[in-house]
């Protein structure tokens, strides 16, 4: 059966990022509530994320075995799973181990999701339909960071109220998202098409695998302007990947430390509604805008979007307003800022990674974004420590500098292949 892309797009996208907020939002806000220090915080949320990093050294597997229609599937029963015990080892001696390898687990299958995800998008789509569904596919990401940065953290800051601790507001809130993760599992064992019905999908005893992983990281690293692109994935958002490990830092941190003093539920609201609603706009408008004007007319512009809105935080340190309204457009502005620019980041990866082994090739892109977050992230909240909050943003906004000139090498090179051509 022939379905219409909006029938999965929308959810598939939901469910590969509902994980990855779990992972890098839900498990910061949690520590934070456990009483861990921002310079640890960081650090142990930023190592949850080597999944993404390392997943290229998988991401054959999920080429030659199986299909990946099959491997979204059973990824996301795996995840409902994980969940599901995270909240059940919420309390007790040896909780908060057991919690950290959960999620760690969790970052594994969802980070296998992602390869599966992105390489059944790119072959259930043609190449028109791509570029035209980037903004809906990227919508309904941030749709999900909505619901995990947003409606679940208020959603625990609201039972920790009648509970009268955290760890039950938490293990009710997991289970009850764990719920819906199997529910969206479900729905795509029948809703998503079998688009590899007519590929050759190679089975579990393929002797080619090995041969396929080493000519996917070779023909990655031998292709024309690699180094340019790598260089470009690990800078490009920079900023916002020191940010986003002491966002919920700041705004919960009293104001004698140099944070907001703000609750779980006013977080959640500002960064879950206002900041989200923003970001998901500047995502749509982005997509259109590249789809109008070309990527490469498009960077820079996008590049001073994502770059440039950071100065509010030094604004918000230096002030610590009591207007939720300010606070709230503050984060607005930054956010749109960045939903707006990081389309281009999107769309220039898979261009990159277009060509016969494109899914291997764009796990491999997506491997050197996530280590564009680990490595700031995990020095962020020792940073931050020794800086305080209005010195660890004017940090953050100095470094909007790499995004610029990342960008910039990018576009000369691109002009420059024009030219020769």
């Amino acid at each position: 059966m022939n379905r219409s892309p909006w029938s999965w797009v929308p959810t598939l996208y939901f469910t590969e990022g509902l994980p990855y907020f779990i992972v890098n939002t839900i498990s910061v806000v949690i520590l934070k509530d456990l009483g861990t220090s921002n310079g640890k915080l960081a650090i142990m949320t930023s190592l949850l994320a080597l999944p993404w990093l390392f997943k290229p050294l998988w991401s054959p597997l999920v080429d030659t075995v199986k299909s990946k229609r099959w491997w979204i599937i059973a990824t996301q029963l795996s995840i409902a799973l994980t969940v599901a015990l995270i909240a059940l080892t919420l309390s007790g001696h040896s909780a908060f181990t057991m919690t950290l390898v959960l999620f760690a687990v969790t970052a594994f299958a969802s980070a296998t999701h992602d390869i599966s995800a992105d390489g059944y998008y790119m072959i259930a789509l043609d190449e028109t339909r791509q570029p035209a569904f980037i903004g809906i596919r990227n919508t309904f990401y941030r749709i999900a960071m909505i619901f995990g940065q947003g409606i679940l953290v208020v959603l625990a800051g609201i039972i920790e109220k009648y509970a009268g601790n955290s760890a039950t507001a938490w293990r009710i809130t997991l289970l009850l998202t764990a719920g819906i993760l199997a529910s969206l599992a479900f729905y795509h064992s029948s809703f998503l098409p079998k688009a590899e019905a007519q590929t050759s999908v190679k089975n579990r005893n393929n002797p080619e695998l090995l041969k396929n992983f080493a000519a996917a990281f070779i023909s990655f690293f031998t292709k024309k302007g690699s180094l340019a692109a790598i260089t470009f994935m690990l800078l490009y958002r920079f900023p916002e990947a020191l940010l986003m490990k002491m966002l919920y830092p700041f705004f919960s941190d009293p104001k004698s430390s140099g944070g907001l003093g703000l609750d779980k539920e006013a977080y959640g609201m500002i960064c879950g509604s206002a900041g989200v609603a923003a970001l998901l706009f500047g995502g749509i408008l982005g997509g259109f805008y590249i789809s109008r004007h070309g990527l490469r007319r498009s960077m820079l512009l996008m590049a001073l979007s994502l770059a440039l809105p950071c100065i509010v935080y030094p604004f918000l340190a230096l002030v610590q307003p009591e207007s939720l309204w300010l606070i709230g457009l503050c984060i607005a502005f930054d956010q749109f800022g960045y939903g707006f620019g990081f389309t281009a980041y999107t769309v220039y990866m898979m261009k990159f990674s277009d060509g016969p082994m494109k899914t291997s090739h764009y796990a491999i892109c997506t491997g050197f974004m996530a280590l564009s977050a680990i490595i700031p992230g995990a020095i962020a909240g020792y940073l931050q420590e020794i800086c305080r909050y209005t010195g660890f943003f004017v940090l953050v906004l100095l470094s909007c500098a790499a995004t610029l000139g990342v960008t910039r090498m990018v576009i000369k090179q691109s002009e420059k292949a024009l030219h020769e051509s």
